[in-house]
């Protein structure tokens, strides 16, 4: 089973994902993003969730993309799969045109 991280954990984990923050309960991030590159982008992040078998709340907003995440099998709290999801999102922006 997962392990929750620390908040310092976590933060050492995500400063090298520019934008990504956390409260210590979940990671979050929010992307400008043109809306129609914006929902191809949502079904990106569906099939990287779906891939690693964990999901992410995922928004679309007119020129946003906004994700956040925690693992509710320990209650809400940060594990190392919500960074792997992190990165891997994050690696599918660029070619999104996310910023």
């Amino acid at each position: 089973m997962a392990e929750a991280l620390w908040t310092e954990e976590i933060q050492e984990r995500i400063k090298d994902l520019a934008g990504w923050t956390t409260d210590g309960r979940k990671v979050e991030r929010s992307y400008s993003i043109p809306h129609i590159q914006g929902a191809a982008f949502i079904v990106h992040i569906a099939a990287i969730q779906d891939e690693l078998g964990h999901h992410s709340d995922a928004t679309l907003g007119y020129r946003t993309v906004r994700v956040s995440f925690s693992s509710s099998d320990l209650g809400g709290y940060v594990a190392e799969h919500d960074i792997e999801l992190a990165r891997r999102i994050e690696a599918a922006a660029a070619g999104h045109g996310a910023r």
